[in-house]
């Protein structure tokens, strides 16, 4: 195979962006078209180090955020030369796209710290409400659905929730396994989207789009969609998408 043809996984995932990559805005557009390898991690908690970890193994330059930076030495020193730590201001200021992994119950600050950068920032929403952590914005998001929440939390933002359907130790397990491999739903905004694909199959999963933000209930916690270790057409068939 000549060395510049992507891996069988990555060519079909840009197959289906090319016809949608001109109506990106310009900062979706660019990961999306340009390959860009950077991303701003919110969060370095189970997940936040998951994904900081396949990403940096797939050549993305990572910047791993939170309120105290310096917590996450260990971190950033043991991902490689191409991550490094910062604040949250510093992860919008990184990249193009963002991926928030923080607890549910800090969404509220958040959104209210940084309103003004969330504004047409690609943010990928891996976040999880649990009643045990969470509290009055479990049951806000009981009430009103996972998708409403990320929507009132995340304001002006273009969202995609993906990477929060299954435990962070089945995507430790099963990150670039043979085919076939485990599938990864995504619901959001199309730019997001966009992003959260190549980003899913850089992480060494595949893909699959359920629809726009709405959808995310359908694989939220709690719901039937919710847990499964299955390649995409078995995915797809769970959730009731066409093959």
């Amino acid at each position: 195979m000549p060395l510049n043809v992507p891996p069988p996984h990555r060519r079909a995932v840009l197959a289906g962006l090319f016809a949608g990559v001109l109506a990106l805005p310009l900062a979706g557009r660019a990961f999306a078209e340009n390959g860009t390898k950077r991303i701003g991690i919110i969060g370095g908690g189970h997940i936040g180090s998951t994904f900081a970890a396949l990403w940096s193994k797939a050549g993305y330059e990572v910047l791993v955020a939170s309120r105290h930076p310096e917590e996450l030495k260990g971190l950033v020193e043991s991902l490689g030369p191409k991550a490094r730590a910062g604040t949250p201001a510093d992860a919008f200021a990184f990249s193009d796209a963002v991926f928030l992994a923080i607890p549910y119950s800090a969404y509220p600050a958040f959104a209210k710290e940084h309103a003004a950068a969330l504004k047409d920032k690609i943010v990928i929403d891996a976040g999880n409400a649990t009643q045990g952590r969470d509290g009055a914005v479990y049951e806000e998001v009981a009430a009103e659905g996972i998708a409403a929440a990320s929507r009132k939390y995340l304001p002006g933002a273009r969202i995609a929730r993906a990477f929060n359907a299954i435990n962070y130790k089945i995507f430790v397990a099963q990150a670039n396994r043979p085919a076939p491999r485990m599938a990864v739903p995504i619901a959001g905004d199309d730019e997001a989207v966009a992003v959260a694909r190549i980003l899913v199959a850089d992480a060494g999963f595949d893909p699959v789009v359920v629809g726009p933000l709405k959808e995310a209930d359908r694989f939220a916690m709690g719901s039937p969609g919710f847990g499964h270790d299955l390649p995409a057409p078995e995915l797809k068939a769970k959730l009731g998408l066409k093959p």
